[in-house]
């Protein structure tokens, strides 16, 4: 039986931070995925290469992580003093789903300069050297990210001597601002969903565990490492490895998610897979990274794993890591005690790969806190550019 050749879409395959993921040109795209919906999450699940029963996403672009398992898309802004739109898609590896529900702070840092090689940024606003400052509508969350991207020659400068744990390679460093990046809402509790800087999270099968509930650049729910039995410095193996405790994670994220008013019932984590995100904290210890290298405890202020997609991440989540500064900033979360307490701007952190400090501003206002911006440092590059191929077949268009 004859069967219809593949489409081709132009694309870009790009590393932005410690995630990878294919970009596309809103207008690149067949007509039928220009809009939300199921010809669009088929098109991107098929890029991918999901739902793999065998959990490899052999036959597609993703790496069978949730670090590779993306996809952008991005246009010139319909949003005023913006350059471009930036939406970003989660897809899921085993299953048939792509998640809308939040942003990646990793792949912003490559959105930014993604919009300078798509011709989303004016050419009068790139110098011949220097920093050109893309300012970012994230759709996801309709947010605002300032990306400063480093310019040489009229054009986006990717190699550089810029060091993140986590990344083999170095490259050049872009900032990445979070403007305003809490959830708003009528009550203006928002950052802090329960109204709680801390709470007891009552977890069935686990047990009440005390919990900081945030919402600052992606919903996110700490938890002490100890009131775990862990550490605070396991990697990888110790957690992904362990069927029992990738459960109990599962169960801390959907109890906690009904408690932040994201979803109603627990059931309904299963189709809200991106977020939130759980992390657990510790003060600062010695420890040996992924990488073979040891982190010392007077390099770091505390330590934090988080979990993305069911799995214990590799490094940590660019959004995640606005959550951290964030609450580091506000004295009594259990990410400010880990810290050591007290007032602080900034703060360094130890994760599976290494470390990363990121900073935040936030304030309290007639009782209730707020957080201006966060800022932290990425880098990002282009991979591979030209066209992915998908069966027509199998993806409407």
């Amino acid at each position: 039986m004859t069967k219809a050749a593949q489409i081709k879409v132009p694309a870009m395959y790009m590393r932005g931070g410690t995630s990878k993921g294919v970009f596309f040109r809103l207008e690149d795209l067949p007509f039928s995925a220009q809009q939300p919906g199921a010809a669009r999450d088929r098109l991107l699940q098929r890029v991918i290469g999901s739902p793999d029963a065998y959990g490899k996403q052999t036959d597609g672009m993703g790496g069978a992580t949730s670090s590779t398992s993306k996809c952008v898309i991005c246009s010139a802004s319909q949003h005023a003093d913006h350059d471009v739109d930036y939406l970003y898609g989660q897809v899921s590896i085993d299953t048939d789903f792509v998640d809308w529900s939040g942003n990646c702070g990793n792949l912003t840092t490559a959105a930014g300069a993604f919009a300078i090689h798509a011709g989303y940024v004016a050419p009068e606003r790139i110098p011949e050297h220097g920093v050109c400052e893309v300012r970012i509508w994230q759709a996801n969350i309709g947010k605002t990210i300032i990306a400063r991207v480093p310019i040489t020659h009229y054009q986006v400068q990717e190699t550089g001597d810029f060091e993140l744990d986590g990344v083999t390679f170095p490259a050049a460093e872009i900032v990445l601002e979070f403007v305003d990046p809490a959830e708003e809402s009528e009550d203006g509790g928002a950052l802090f969903p329960t109204g709680h800087v801390v709470d007891d999270l009552d977890v069935p099968g686990v047990g009440v565990l005390k919990a900081t509930m945030i919402n600052s650049g992606i919903p996110t729910i700490f938890v002490n490492a100890q009131d775990l039995g862990y550490t605070g410095s396991e990697l990888q193996e110790a957690i992904n490895g362990d069927a029992a405790a990738l459960m109990r994670f599962e169960a801390i994220r959907a109890h906690g998610a009904v408690k932040m008013g994201l979803i109603k019932t627990v059931e309904e984590a299963a189709k809200r897979q991106h977020t939130p995100k759980v992390a657990f904290v510790a003060p600062a210890a010695a420890y040996t990274a992924s990488s073979g290298k040891t982190v010392q405890a007077d390099a770091i202020d505390l330590r934090v794993r988080a979990l993305s997609m069911g799995k214990l991440h590799h490094a940590m989540m660019g959004t995640a890591s606005v959550a951290i500064a964030t609450a580091a900033a506000i004295p009594g979360t259990l990410v400010n005690i880990a810290a050591g307490g007290g007032a602080r701007d900034a703060v360094r952190f130890g994760h599976p790969s290494g470390t990363l400090r990121v900073g935040a501003q936030a304030q309290c206002i007639e009782g209730q806190w707020q957080v201006t911006k966060a800022v932290m440092s990425r880098s990002a590059r282009i991979l591979m550019s030209g066209w992915v191929h998908v069966p027509a077949e199998e993806t409407p268009i």
